[in-house]
């Protein structure tokens, strides 16, 4: 049997972290705060709760595009229905003493479709963003399983979605969100996810999916050629024609993986901190369940919409501020 120190001098020694944690006090009061379930609605909410009359022919709606959001929003924390969200919001209007209509399930579902969210709160940023981005599948809510055990039928083929973020390293929040069908590939829906943010890229860290000229051509022209693409190339990639000439970033990448190794790469370049896209995805399927609850595609698309903004503000009760150690 081989010993286990054989190996130990190509092994990459990883260096102590650098930085600690300045702020437990106000971290672990936010952490807790993300269990509070003291539910308030503000008197701005109240006022803006019923819609605008519109001068257009047709019906006019009742509520507001914020009222239903806030709805499928407390549907959504609490694990709920449609109808037993219709009698959650119900209870805490009259405990609160708020004079005001509420939505039937029906209307959640019919409006839930294309619903306009409001704008993401925006965290205080230094600089530009790094961003990380990751996709994951999201299962659909349908009677496939019910009845392969109720009637023993055979299997069917499950549907799914497929789940694209952005993360911001620097913040934490998600800064991009889309949802699409599950024979959409990830650089398709890379160019959809870029036009939702507004501040300047310096980094872009992604897997393997996104290796390719489509992904580096589209970033240096949304961001320009300052910007930092971080990108595994494949264990079968080779240097272009022009490497020895006029080196690429993926073929500084392959030449320093073939000297290095790859761990040692993913230490210099940054790319372990994809990771943290990874676990965003697994504390959103927390929010929203690895199931989608909607039927249709716009509902789908509306509920993880309003997960991402649920996430965003847990993010922002417990985010940790940090300072280098000498």
């Amino acid at each position: 049997m081989m010993p286990h120190k054989f190996n130990a001098s190509r092994r990459h020694k990883f260096e102590k972290k650098r930085q600690k944690v300045t702020n437990w006090r106000v971290y672990n009061e936010g952490l807790r705060q993300r269990g509070d379930v003291t539910i308030w609605l503000s008197p701005e909410v109240a006022d803006k709760w019923l819609a605008d009359k519109r001068q257009t022919p047709g019906g006019q709606p009742t509520y507001s595009d914020m009222a239903i959001s806030v709805c499928l929003t407390l549907g959504m924390v609490f694990k709920q229905p449609l109808r037993q969200t219709q009698g959650l919001v119900g209870s805490l209007a009259r405990l609160m003493g708020l004079d005001v209509p509420v939505p039937d399930f029906s209307t959640l579902s019919r409006r839930g479709a294309g619903l306009s969210m409001p704008e993401k709160s925006k965290a205080q940023r230094a600089g530009p963003i790094e961003l990380v981005v990751d996709s994951t599948g999201l299962k659909i809510f349908g009677e496939g399983e019910w009845l392969q055990n109720k009637h023993k039928t055979k299997a069917k083929r499950k549907s799914w979605r497929k789940l694209h973020l952005g993360l911001d390293l620097t913040t934490g929040d998600i800064v991009c969100s889309d949802l699409t069908k599950d024979d959409v590939g990830d650089p398709t829906a890379l160019p959809e996810l870029l036009d939702q943010i507004e501040a300047p890229v310096s980094r872009f860290l992604a897997d393997g999916a996104y290796d390719g000229d489509p992904t580096s051509d589209l970033l240096v022209d949304r961001f320009g050629e300052a910007i930092e693409i971080v990108i595994p190339p494949p264990i079968t990639a080779v240097l272009s024609l022009d490497a020895a000439r006029d080196p690429t970033p993926r073929d500084k990448h392959i030449a320093e993986i073939r000297d290095k190794g790859r761990l040692a790469w993913q230490v210099s370049s940054g790319y372990n901190h994809r990771s943290r896209g990874e676990a965003q995805i697994g504390r959103l399927k927390m929010v929203i369940s690895p199931k989608l609850k909607a039927r249709n595609f716009p509902n789908q698309k509306t509920e993880v919409r309003i997960g991402t903004n649920i996430l965003n503000k847990m993010n922002g009760l417990g985010r940790a501020k940090y300072e280098a150690v000498a």
